[in-house]
Protein backbone atom coordinates (compact mmCIF):
# COMPACT_ATOMS: atom_id res chain seq x y z
CA UNK A 1 0.00 0.00 0.00
CA UNK A 2 2.85 2.47 0.99
CA UNK A 3 4.48 1.39 -2.17
CA UNK A 4 1.47 2.15 -4.25
CA UNK A 5 1.11 5.83 -2.78
CA UNK A 6 4.97 6.71 -3.35
CA UNK A 7 3.93 5.75 -6.91
CA UNK A 8 1.37 8.24 -7.71
CA UNK A 9 2.99 10.63 -5.43
CA UNK A 10 6.09 10.40 -8.02
CA UNK A 11 3.91 10.98 -10.60
CA UNK A 12 1.91 13.94 -9.29
CA UNK A 13 4.99 15.11 -9.11
CA UNK A 14 6.41 14.40 -12.65
CA UNK A 15 2.83 16.03 -14.15
CA UNK A 16 3.11 19.08 -12.22
CA UNK A 17 7.17 19.51 -13.15
CA UNK A 18 5.65 18.77 -16.74
CA UNK A 19 2.55 21.37 -16.52
CA UNK A 20 4.89 24.38 -15.18
CA UNK A 21 7.75 23.40 -17.81
CA UNK A 22 5.07 23.66 -20.56
CA UNK A 23 3.12 26.69 -19.20
CA UNK A 24 7.08 28.58 -18.84
CA UNK A 25 7.44 27.56 -22.15
CA UNK A 26 4.52 28.78 -23.98
CA UNK A 27 4.64 32.41 -22.16
CA UNK A 28 8.34 32.81 -22.47
CA UNK A 29 9.73 30.60 -25.07
CA UNK A 30 11.52 27.32 -24.77
CA UNK A 31 15.45 29.15 -24.75
CA UNK A 32 14.69 32.00 -22.21
CA UNK A 33 13.83 29.34 -19.61
CA UNK A 34 15.64 27.83 -17.09
CA UNK A 35 15.76 24.54 -15.81
CA UNK A 36 15.97 26.63 -12.48
CA UNK A 37 13.29 28.58 -12.93
CA UNK A 38 11.23 25.76 -13.77
CA UNK A 39 12.38 23.95 -10.67
CA UNK A 40 11.69 26.54 -8.43
CA UNK A 41 8.31 27.62 -10.05
CA UNK A 42 6.99 23.34 -9.79
CA UNK A 43 8.41 23.69 -5.84
CA UNK A 44 11.02 21.08 -6.71
CA UNK A 45 14.98 20.58 -6.62
CA UNK A 46 16.24 20.80 -9.61
CA UNK A 47 18.59 17.17 -8.98
CA UNK A 48 14.91 16.04 -8.62
CA UNK A 49 13.54 17.77 -11.82
CA UNK A 50 16.70 15.80 -13.24
CA UNK A 51 15.29 12.44 -11.80
CA UNK A 52 12.45 12.74 -14.01
CA UNK A 53 13.26 14.41 -16.96
CA UNK A 54 17.19 14.52 -17.89
CA UNK A 55 16.92 17.49 -19.82
CA UNK A 56 15.83 20.85 -20.80
CA UNK A 57 14.62 19.30 -24.08
CA UNK A 58 13.15 16.33 -22.30
CA UNK A 59 11.08 18.19 -20.89
CA UNK A 60 10.04 20.04 -23.78
CA UNK A 61 9.06 16.78 -26.28
CA UNK A 62 7.42 14.73 -23.39
CA UNK A 63 5.08 12.40 -24.50
CA UNK A 64 6.39 12.84 -28.48
CA UNK A 65 8.08 9.62 -28.39
CA UNK A 66 6.19 6.19 -28.95
CA UNK A 67 7.76 2.97 -28.31
CA UNK A 68 7.05 0.86 -31.74
CA UNK A 69 9.58 -1.33 -31.09
CA UNK A 70 8.70 -2.48 -28.00
CA UNK A 71 5.22 -2.78 -29.31
CA UNK A 72 6.54 -5.20 -32.18
CA UNK A 73 8.42 -6.79 -29.82
CA UNK A 74 6.64 -8.13 -27.22
CA UNK A 75 3.81 -9.05 -29.48
CA UNK A 76 1.77 -12.37 -28.68
CA UNK A 77 3.17 -15.67 -30.30
CA UNK A 78 1.88 -16.04 -33.45
CA UNK A 79 1.05 -12.33 -34.00
CA UNK A 80 2.43 -10.61 -36.60
CA UNK A 81 4.31 -6.85 -36.11
CA UNK A 82 1.79 -5.33 -38.26
CA UNK A 83 -0.73 -7.00 -36.70
CA UNK A 84 0.39 -5.93 -33.13
CA UNK A 85 1.04 -2.56 -34.15
CA UNK A 86 -2.91 -2.61 -35.60
CA UNK A 87 -4.17 -4.02 -32.40
CA UNK A 88 -2.20 -0.97 -30.03
CA UNK A 89 -3.36 1.70 -32.10
CA UNK A 90 -7.20 0.73 -32.98
CA UNK A 91 -7.04 0.13 -29.14
CA UNK A 92 -5.57 3.78 -28.58
CA UNK A 93 -8.46 5.23 -30.55
CA UNK A 94 -11.12 3.79 -29.04
CA UNK A 95 -9.56 5.55 -25.66
CA UNK A 96 -9.24 8.82 -27.73
CA UNK A 97 -5.54 9.47 -26.87
CA UNK A 98 -6.60 9.40 -23.24
CA UNK A 99 -8.88 11.87 -23.20
CA UNK A 100 -5.89 14.81 -24.14
CA UNK A 101 -6.08 18.13 -23.09
CA UNK A 102 -6.41 19.97 -26.19
CA UNK A 103 -5.30 23.65 -25.12
CA UNK A 104 -1.98 21.77 -23.64
CA UNK A 105 -1.13 19.80 -27.06
CA UNK A 106 -1.32 23.12 -28.69
CA UNK A 107 0.38 24.58 -26.44
CA UNK A 108 3.23 21.79 -27.02
CA UNK A 109 3.07 22.47 -30.55
CA UNK A 110 3.62 25.91 -30.42
CA UNK A 111 6.78 25.41 -28.24
CA UNK A 112 8.04 22.93 -30.55
CA UNK A 113 7.78 24.52 -33.92
CA UNK A 114 8.91 27.88 -32.67
CA UNK A 115 12.37 26.80 -31.36
CA UNK A 116 14.36 25.57 -34.31
CA UNK A 117 16.61 23.48 -31.63
CA UNK A 118 13.23 21.40 -30.51
CA UNK A 119 12.51 20.78 -34.17
CA UNK A 120 16.02 19.27 -34.72
CA UNK A 121 15.53 17.54 -31.67
CA UNK A 122 11.86 16.09 -32.72
CA UNK A 123 13.64 14.80 -36.20
CA UNK A 124 16.41 12.90 -34.78
CA UNK A 125 13.67 11.58 -32.02
CA UNK A 126 11.72 10.36 -35.12
CA UNK A 127 14.24 9.14 -36.73
CA UNK A 128 15.48 7.06 -33.78
CA UNK A 129 12.17 5.56 -33.34
CA UNK A 130 12.42 4.47 -36.70
CA UNK A 131 15.43 3.06 -37.08
CA UNK A 132 14.92 1.03 -33.26
CA UNK A 133 11.41 0.24 -35.54
CA UNK A 134 13.53 -1.26 -38.58
CA UNK A 135 16.02 -2.93 -36.14
CA UNK A 136 12.90 -4.64 -34.37
CA UNK A 137 11.50 -5.48 -37.57
CA UNK A 138 14.20 -7.01 -38.75
CA UNK A 139 14.79 -9.06 -35.74
CA UNK A 140 10.61 -10.36 -35.95
CA UNK A 141 12.78 -12.38 -38.84
CA UNK A 142 9.76 -14.28 -41.20
CA UNK A 143 6.66 -12.74 -39.20
CA UNK A 144 5.44 -10.79 -42.17
CA UNK A 145 5.23 -7.40 -40.62
CA UNK A 146 3.09 -6.43 -43.95
CA UNK A 147 0.80 -9.53 -43.42
CA UNK A 148 -1.05 -8.88 -40.60
CA UNK A 149 -2.68 -12.40 -41.06
CA UNK A 150 0.45 -14.43 -40.14
CA UNK A 151 1.33 -15.10 -43.50
CA UNK A 152 4.77 -16.43 -44.77
CA UNK A 153 6.37 -13.27 -45.55
CA UNK A 154 9.62 -12.57 -43.90
CA UNK A 155 11.03 -9.49 -43.69
CA UNK A 156 13.22 -9.05 -46.73
CA UNK A 157 10.27 -10.19 -48.72
CA UNK A 158 9.35 -13.02 -50.42
CA UNK A 159 11.83 -11.97 -53.76
CA UNK A 160 10.64 -13.59 -56.23
CA UNK A 161 8.34 -16.30 -54.74
CA UNK A 162 5.16 -15.59 -56.87
CA UNK A 163 6.20 -14.06 -60.30
CA UNK A 164 7.15 -10.65 -59.85
CA UNK A 165 6.74 -10.26 -56.10
CA UNK A 166 9.72 -8.23 -54.80
CA UNK A 167 11.30 -8.71 -58.45
CA UNK A 168 12.60 -5.89 -60.55
CA UNK A 169 11.33 -5.48 -64.04
CA UNK A 170 13.33 -6.09 -67.01
CA UNK A 171 13.67 -4.23 -70.18
CA UNK A 172 10.94 -5.98 -71.42
CA UNK A 173 9.04 -5.58 -68.36
CA UNK A 174 8.29 -8.67 -67.22
CA UNK A 175 9.08 -9.46 -63.71
CA UNK A 176 12.69 -11.55 -63.16
CA UNK A 177 11.63 -14.47 -60.34
CA UNK A 178 13.68 -15.07 -57.35
CA UNK A 179 16.73 -12.60 -58.69
CA UNK A 180 16.90 -9.87 -56.29
CA UNK A 181 16.85 -10.77 -52.89
CA UNK A 182 20.59 -11.04 -52.59
CA UNK A 183 21.45 -7.65 -53.91
CA UNK A 184 19.30 -5.62 -51.55
CA UNK A 185 21.37 -4.01 -49.00
CA UNK A 186 20.72 -5.81 -45.95
CA UNK A 187 17.92 -3.83 -43.49
CA UNK A 188 16.71 -2.28 -45.97
CA UNK A 189 13.14 -3.87 -46.46
CA UNK A 190 12.79 -3.36 -42.95
CA UNK A 191 13.49 0.52 -42.70
CA UNK A 192 11.60 0.94 -45.79
CA UNK A 193 8.52 -0.99 -43.63
CA UNK A 194 9.60 0.83 -40.46
CA UNK A 195 9.05 4.96 -42.42
CA UNK A 196 5.90 3.68 -44.15
CA UNK A 197 4.52 2.64 -40.47
CA UNK A 198 5.84 5.53 -38.72
CA UNK A 199 5.22 7.65 -41.49
CA UNK A 200 1.35 7.07 -41.00
CA UNK A 201 1.49 6.61 -37.30
CA UNK A 202 2.50 10.30 -37.29
CA UNK A 203 -0.06 11.55 -39.94
CA UNK A 204 -2.94 9.53 -38.05
CA UNK A 205 -2.09 11.89 -34.64
CA UNK A 206 -1.78 15.06 -36.57
CA UNK A 207 -5.00 14.55 -38.44
CA UNK A 208 -6.81 13.35 -34.68
CA UNK A 209 -5.36 16.63 -33.26
CA UNK A 210 -6.34 18.98 -35.79
CA UNK A 211 -9.75 18.06 -35.72
CA UNK A 212 -9.75 18.58 -32.04
CA UNK A 213 -7.93 22.04 -32.40
CA UNK A 214 -10.58 22.96 -34.96
CA UNK A 215 -13.55 22.15 -32.19
CA UNK A 216 -14.52 18.68 -33.18
CA UNK A 217 -16.19 17.07 -30.18
CA UNK A 218 -13.90 14.19 -28.80
CA UNK A 219 -15.91 11.37 -29.31
CA UNK A 220 -16.64 11.99 -33.03
CA UNK A 221 -12.77 12.69 -33.07
CA UNK A 222 -12.59 9.27 -31.73
CA UNK A 223 -14.61 7.26 -33.91
CA UNK A 224 -12.92 9.23 -37.10
CA UNK A 225 -9.27 7.91 -35.81
CA UNK A 226 -11.21 4.69 -35.06
CA UNK A 227 -11.79 4.70 -38.83
CA UNK A 228 -8.77 6.11 -39.92
CA UNK A 229 -6.53 3.49 -37.91
CA UNK A 230 -7.91 0.68 -40.35
CA UNK A 231 -7.69 2.54 -43.54
CA UNK A 232 -4.03 3.36 -42.68
CA UNK A 233 -3.08 -0.11 -41.61
CA UNK A 234 -5.09 -1.99 -44.41
CA UNK A 235 -2.40 0.26 -46.62
CA UNK A 236 -0.03 -0.88 -44.56
CA UNK A 237 -1.15 -4.30 -45.48
CA UNK A 238 -2.46 -4.71 -48.68
CA UNK A 239 -0.60 -1.66 -50.36
CA UNK A 240 -2.14 1.79 -51.54
CA UNK A 241 -2.32 0.46 -55.05
CA UNK A 242 -5.61 -1.60 -54.11
CA UNK A 243 -6.97 1.07 -52.38
CA UNK A 244 -6.52 3.90 -54.88
CA UNK A 245 -8.14 1.69 -57.40
CA UNK A 246 -11.26 1.30 -55.59
CA UNK A 247 -11.26 -2.15 -54.49
CA UNK A 248 -11.80 -3.67 -51.35
CA UNK A 249 -8.29 -5.28 -49.71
Amino acid sequence: MMAGLRERKKEQTRRRIAEVALRLFAESGYDAVTVARIAEAAGVAKVTLFSYFPSKECLALDGVEEDMAGIVTRRRAGQTPLGALREHYRSMAARGFGEPDVAALTARVGVISSSPSLMAALHQTYARQRHELAAALERAGGAGPMDATGGDGGIGGRAGADGDTGGTRGAGGEGRAGGTAECVTPGLVAALVAAQITASVTTLQETFFHRLAAGTPLTEAARRLSEDVEVAFDLLEHGCTTRLSGEKP
